[in-house]
């Protein structure tokens, strides 16, 4: 298979991460005869720095004439620490997801039998762990109309869903609760919010369509309550931007580290595929940030082209490198700790 992918390394630790995963790609696609063609482009701070605006046109075309976006991440302390600034990085992610349709994000959330006790919560908690969130991306609190207001005293931030946009995002939900154990869980606040209410309603009407499915309804606070109770107690579940945004960083932690999760984000034609974790930019140029995030995430990128044995040879590669030790400063817990590009050479090595 021939394959054009854009890279879209962006700040901090970014880089790094990429060129790791571009690494053990390339070790992949040799092993069994693809061809990759990768085609570098700015975003994030690095594309202000440069031209001004956090998603540049040409980074856009570039996006639109791949197969697939391998991204790193965004985010400087500069903009963190300017609630003033008039142009943002996270402007640049926003509008990629727009541009790009790129609606559905998913996050898996599973353990890894060598760092079961690594994690926060307790070994028989989350042994077994092994779920997805899809999350809304391009609607809602973040998209609807924001603005202050009596003078600068007053804010506001509207959330707004339209059925089609729920629909979508849960027909990707059934599908996946499909392929798996046939379970889903809507993620709500019904109770209280208007939107909610609409997602609640829209969903409920789409279970005849699939009567194999068995479909639970929780509110949010009770989905953020029992991810760090019994985690293992769910498989796929969706919601909106917002509470997506929250939840996922709260299951993120299970598997033990930040640094390890991948995710995807999807849309009708083209998906792009990146690490849960920011730009870390305390260890930019260190070469002690975790790669594993960025390289699974390849691995998924390599499942959605339906090369399912390329993605599990990265996966094996990656549990055989924390079986053996072969781990960054995060995961050494005592032990040698190995740099970000030593990672990255063990990896492409072994595959």
């Amino acid at each position: 298979m021939k394959l054009t992918i854009a890279v879209l390394a962006g700040d901090g630790i970014g880089p790094e991460v990429i060129d790791q995963a571009v690494k053990v790609s390339d070790a992949v696609a040799k092993k069994f005869g693809h061809e990759i063609t990768w085609k570098p482009a700015l975003t994030g701070a690095a594309a202000i720095d440069a031209v001004g605006e956090p998603y540049p046109d040409e980074t856009h075309e570039i996006c639109k004439s791949s197969d697939a976006v391998l991204f790193g991440a965004i985010g400087h302390p500069k903009y963190d620490n300017d609630p003033s600034a008039p142009v943002r990085p996270e402007q640049g992610l926003l509008k990629m997801r727009k541009a790009l349709g790129l609606f559905a994000n998913v996050r898996p959330t599973f353990t890894f039998p060598s760092l079961l006790d690594k994690s926060p919560l307790k070994r028989e908690r989350i042994e077994g762990t092994d779920l997805v969130f899809l999350r809304e991306l391009t609607g809602g609190i973040y998209f609807g109309e924001k603005g202050r207001r009596d003078g600068g005293e007053t804010a506001f931030d509207n959330c707004v869903y339209t059925r089609a946009e729920v629909q979508r995002l849960a027909k990707k939900g059934f599908e996946l609760a499909m392929a798996r154990s046939k379970k889903l869980c809507c993620v709500d606040k019904a109770n209280v919010l208007e939107t909610s209410r609409l997602w609640r309603e829209t969903v409920q009407a789409m279970e005849k369509e699939y009567p194999e499915v068995t479909v639970s309804y929780e509110f949010v606070d009770a989905v953020a309550m029992r991810l760090v109770q019994w985690p293992n107690s769910y498989d796929v579940l969706i919601t909106e931007n917002l509470f997506g945004d929250i939840l996922t960083d709260e299951a993120s932690v299970i598997s033990g580290s930040m640094g390890l999760m991948p995710s995807a984000s999807l849309g009708s034609d083209i998906g792009l595929f990146e690490p849960i974790h920011g730009s870390y930019p305390q260890a930019t140029g260190k070469n002690i940030a975790n790669p594993m995030a960025t390289v699974l995430s390849a691995a998924m990128m390599f499942e959605n082209f339906g090369l399912n044995e390329e993605g599990k040879t990265i996966r094996d590669a990656v549990n055989s490198a924390l079986e053996k030790g072969m781990v960054t400063e995060d995961l050494a817990d005592g032990g040698k700790a190995h740099g970000t590009k030593e990672v990255g050479d063990w990896l492409a090595a072994n595959i």
